[in-house]
């Protein structure tokens, strides 16, 4: 019988194996040690994300929240459940709609090409460190409305927030205190906004402002949101775009296709983004009780949404564990579903499509030194610390 635990050396290993031995023999998995609810098929997770009347996202959706409970539950979009959820969604939504999102595109393609002339002489960088963390920490400043001198500082503080340490489940001391610090940044940034007297429309600005339940929110609260903000748009894409390199890098006869067709390259993120989602799951919490395939889940326990699972599974897509940029996938759970749908979707996918471009415009020959690359291996999100790849030296661009 398949066991599971997400801090088991096994499951940060490699999950896959595990996954899918859950979804065939125990899709509704107990966790005994933390009396707490694993879903893994594709459908019991897309249709539980919309469930509003059994499942709150209020009490936390890590495992630093819900089952190890280092990490105190602050306010924050994402731990909010409708009503106020939803109001106040609505009202800073405007900055991640799609008009507003395209207009990013120049400011993004010329990050892109700025970075890779940086490296484009020596024929080798880091896709993370030279790259993909840079730009996407620059474009969370820029559609956030936060200094972009201050995103290398942003940056280590994300960093540092989500480093695990080998026999500590969960959150280091270290993580908390990053977020502690990422807090303190946001608080003095407000503080100088009301200073200067700052009323520029952005989304700090929209926080200030917005009345949600018949209240205006604390500077304490408004700093908790911006921290999640930061967190989620500095610190998925780069894993992202360095499993593209990988996947590319290791399916040549795809990557041609995508340098010789660029129309094929947002599909092939979409599929990166299914077979490597780094997000391993989000948690709920069960605040009425209900069946689920003959398992009965009761008020009060957590419930993980493991993502990356439903993604692999067979009865919602043809060879799962197959990479292919002609596949077309009208669903897929990398950016959640329901009312916590990830805000940034529309911002991600420009990214993914603009760096993409670049790099396969500049640099098609490139080969990916897995020998060398760091692993991040921790319960909550996977992926690459340092990918190092090499390519032939080339002229900067104009």
């Amino acid at each position: 019988m398949v066991e599971y635990n997400p801090f088991s050396d096994a499951v940060m290993e490699n999950p896959h194996p595990i996954y899918k031995q859950l979804r065939e023999e125990a899709p509704v998995y107990h966790i005994v040690e933390y009396d707490a609810w694993a879903l893994s098929r594709f459908d019991d997770i897309w249709n539980e994300s919309e469930d509003k009347e059994h499942l709150s996202a209020a009490k936390g959706t890590t495992s630093s929240h819900v089952l190890t409970k280092v990490q105190p539950v602050t306010p924050m979009i994402n731990l909010m459940d409708p009503p106020e959820h939803t109001e106040l969604r609505a009202q800073v939504r405007q900055f991640f709609q799609p008009r507003a999102v395209s207009n990013l595109e120049p400011l993004m393609r010329g990050l892109a090409k700025g970075l890779i002339n940086d490296v484009i002489e020596r024929g080798e960088c880091d896709v993370m460190a030279d790259f993909a963390s840079q730009l996407a920490v620059t474009v969370a400043c820029v559609v956030n409305g936060f200094p972009q001198e201050d995103g290398p500082i942003l940056n280590e503080l994300v960093w540092r927030f989500f480093k695990r340490e080998p026999g500590v489940d969960g959150m280091t001391e270290d993580g908390l205190a990053a977020a502690v610090e990422l807090n303190q940044y946001f608080m003095d940034l407000l503080k100088g906004r009301r200073d200067r007297n700052d009323n520029a429309d952005d989304v700090i600005n929209t926080f200030r402002n917005a009345e949600v339940a018949g209240r205006r929110y604390a500077d304490e609260e408004i700093a908790s949101h911006l921290s999640m903000l930061i967190i989620g748009g500095a610190e998925t894409f780069p894993k992202v775009f360095a499993n593209c390199m990988v996947r590319l890098a290791q399916n040549p006869d795809q990557r041609a296709e995508c340098v010789a067709d660029p129309s094929l390259i947002p599909n092939a993120f979409q599929e990166v983004l299914r077979i490597d989602m780094p997000t391993q799951f989000l948690c709920r919490t069960v605040i009425k009780d209900f069946e689920l395939r003959g398992q009965s889940l009761r008020e009060g326990q957590p419930v993980l949404f493991l993502y990356p699972s439903g993604n692999r599974d067979e009865r919602e897509f043809e060879k799962p564990d197959a990479f292919d940029i002609h596949r077309v996938s009208p669903r897929i759970l990398s950016f959640g579903h329901g009312t916590h749908s990830c805000l940034g979707i529309n911002v991600a996918k420009l990214e993914g499509r603009v760096c993409l471009e670049e790099t396969l415009a500049r640099i098609p020959d490139f080969e990916v030194d897995l020998d060398r690359a760091e692993r991040l291996r921790t319960d909550f999100v996977q992926g690459y610390a340092s990918l190092p790849i090499r390519f032939t030296p080339g002229a900067k661009s104009e």
